[in-house]
């Protein structure tokens, strides 16, 4: 399995998820959230948004690499910024993202993809990605991983 790893993009997983979302949607049972669904919707894509802007901000910031294909070479270990609340804002980001999309759809099974999408970015995104950052960092970065919450 680790020919997956740091092999696709997240937004192309995130894309692959929403068809799957919406191509499973007209079949399933649906629920009804009442009249804040838009208002929820709308927080988590905003939300989704502001986390991952300030995730690429904060490396562009750092001079450091924003590809999650190529962890190892990463030039410097960000820690500040939204990094001091989650590891993986940008993840976190498109995971409100798709979210949202689940919740617009209304579909009960929609939410089996969002369930993939999470796993998915856990094995071949954020565990070869620590691997790495543990390779060039070493202490500091299991210091901060000890500081900081993989998501929220």
């Amino acid at each position: 399995m680790q020919s997956f790893e740091n092999r696709f993009p997240p937004p192309l997983i995130v894309l692959l998820c929403a068809w799957g979302m919406w191509r499973v949607s007209p079949n399933a049972p649906h629920y009804h959230l009442g009249p804040l669904t838009d208002y929820l919707v709308m927080l988590l894509v905003l939300l989704g948004i502001i986390c991952g802007v300030l995730g690429i901000t904060s490396f562009r910031k750092a001079k450091t690499t924003v590809s999650p294909l190529t962890p190892e070479k990463s030039s410097s270990l960000v820690t500040d910024g939204i990094y001091k609340y989650t590891r993986n804002p940008m993840y976190l980001g498109l995971g409100m993202l798709l979210t949202s999309w689940a919740i617009t759809l209304a579909s009960m099974w929609c939410f089996i993809f969002l369930i993939i999408y999470f796993l998915y970015i856990q094995r071949f995104q954020i565990t070869p990605e620590e691997r790495a950052l543990e390779a060039l960092f070493g202490q500091e970065f299991l210091d901060y991983k000890s500081r900081v919450r993989k998501w929220v």
